[in-house]
């Protein structure tokens, strides 16, 4: 979809030039600022161990000094990450250390430092699994995302944010529920991969097809006068009813619908469900949709 906007905005309407390599570059700005909020997630809470480094070695050191908690910096969840395969090719590939700032790690370590649910969680001897995650999600949700300046530094650093950060909040989740299992280095897997082009290429390939199924429904409308977002979803929602065939109506017609209402508005969404509507219900009574059938046994 974004890419859609991006060649009707950009260059008159005109397709990509290389669907594929344009569909990459964006998945790969995406998979760059995963990398970085990973990074700056685990060097935080990693921090620990520097404060105490520090505090233990003042000229004049106290009792506070001297136990200063690493408990965080031992985090299961934490080195499960940052042992795995996954994360140190991704480390290496993308270099977030690069573009850092180490000023903000210890900003949002010190902060850290003076929530309750930090003081409840190094005042517990054991490791229990969903403290080990929700330390973690404090970390990100409640802190990094929550500071204004580490924000514009972000948009600053990657032009994608404002489009991906709501994506990756729910990536970075389900890697921190279940790190075990979660290869951080690859984005999207290649079902998916080869699901995305396909709907890149078929909306820009049967664009002229499309288009004609959609002006007559819009009686008195021009066409021009649709936001872009909407007709963008309806092209993409059409190329699905008519050339994916193992994807039930159904999911097209509320995928395009959660989608308006998150990009759109909700009369966008109630406008979009009319229009795929109308045009599915011909194309059914005309032969035109074969949608495969699923049997689980």
């Amino acid at each position: 979809m974004q890419l859609l906007y991006i060649a009707e905005t950009m260059y008159d309407g005109d397709s990509p030039k290389n669907p594929a390599v344009e569909l990459k570059k964006s998945i790969d700005k995406s998979r760059s600022l995963l990398a970085f909020l990973l990074y700056n997630i685990i060097e935080i809470a990693k921090y620990s161990e520097v404060r105490a480094f520090d505090r233990a070695n003042k000229n004049i050191v106290t009792d506070e000094d001297r136990n200063v908690s690493t408990k965080i910096a031992g985090n299961e969840i934490l080195w499960a990450i940052v042992e795995s395969p996954s994360y140190k090719r991704l480390m290496e590939e993308e270099k977030p250390e690069r573009i850092t700032n180490r000023e903000y790690i210890k900003k949002f370590y010190l902060q850290l430092v003076d929530t309750v649910e930090y003081v409840a969680y190094t005042h517990h001897n054991l490791r229990i699994r969903k403290d080990e995650v929700d330390i973690l999600s404090i970390i990100f949700n409640d802190i990094m995302l929550q500071d204004e300046n580490f924000i514009a530094l972000c948009e600053e650093l990657f032009s994608n944010w404002d489009d991906d950060i709501e994506m990756l909040q729910k990536v970075i989740l389900t890697i921190l529920q279940k790190p075990e299992k979660y290869k951080v280095d690859v984005l999207i897997s290649d079902d998916k991969w080869k699901f995305a082009l396909k709907l890149l290429e078929t909306v820009i390939e049967k664009k002229e097809h499309i288009m004609s199924l959609i002006e007559p429904k819009l009686r008195n409308w021009d066409a021009d006068r649709i936001a872009l977002v909407d007709m963008i979803l309806i092209k993409m929602g059409i190329a699905e009813l008519l050339y994916f065939d193992t994807i039930p109506t159904k999911v097209t017609l509320n995928e395009c619908i959660d989608l308006a209402k998150e990009y759109s508005t909700l009369q966008s969404a109630q406008f979009i469900n009319g229009i795929l509507d109308n045009i599915h219900k011909e194309l059914l009574a005309a032969g035109k949709i074969n949608k495969t059938s699923f049997v689980k046994f």
